[in-house]
């Protein structure tokens, strides 16, 4: 805990110093219990009493301010060296606890186990990885025999579609019959 100033006398002993809140009740009830002027609303009250008990008051003030702030004072560094104590004591448990944990033999069987399923279980993606890509393969071979027939079948349809037509030429045409070579449809 930190060094703290503690006062020459005893904050909450409050038998050698005046009672500041009692000599300001004493006053009120003074001024409450005075005589009050007609239609007024001042009272009469004797000046050196109520003066008496102000500066009763006054004095006892600093005191109490006094002690006051050192009560508060002190309940900080309580506050804080409590927050600071419970703090230490939970990272301790938790340390303690992780260490436990980790002796345990539960947790070394148990990532043995999850070492040898992760294992196993990329073993089995590899193998079915290499299974999808024989069967891709394989469809894309078929496929391409089918393409390549049918490739074929277009080539040889276009070639027997390209035949050559000899026509006669236009000028040959008009001699023999005296008549264009292109038909009319419209012409009689």
């Amino acid at each position: 805990m930190t060094d703290v100033e503690y006062p020459e006398t005893d904050p909450l002993d409050t038998e050698y110093h005046p009672d500041t809140e009692a000599a300001l009740l004493q006053a009120r009830e003074l001024v409450e219990s005075g005589r009050s002027m007609p239609m007024s609303a001042s009272v009469l009250v004797n000046k050196d009493e109520v003066l008496a008990f102000v500066e009763e008051a006054l004095e006892g003030l600093p005191e109490e301010l006094r002690r006051a702030r050192w009560l508060l004072k002190e309940r900080e560094e309580f506050l804080a060296q409590a927050r600071r104590e419970s703090d230490e004591i939970v990272e301790a448990g938790r340390i303690q606890a992780e260490r436990m944990v980790e002796r345990s033999e539960v947790v070394r069987e148990a990532r043995r186990r999850s070492e040898t399923v992760i294992d196993d279980a990329e073993a089995s993606a590899r193998a079915l990885q290499h299974e999808a890509e024989d069967y891709v393969d394989q469809k894309l071979a078929s496929f391409e025999v089918v393409l390549e027939r049918t490739m074929q079948a277009v080539q040889k349809g276009r070639e027997r579609l390209q035949v050559v037509v000899d026509l006669p030429d236009a000028e040959d045409e008009e001699d023999q019959s005296g008549e264009s070579a292109f038909f009319d449809q419209d012409q009689p």
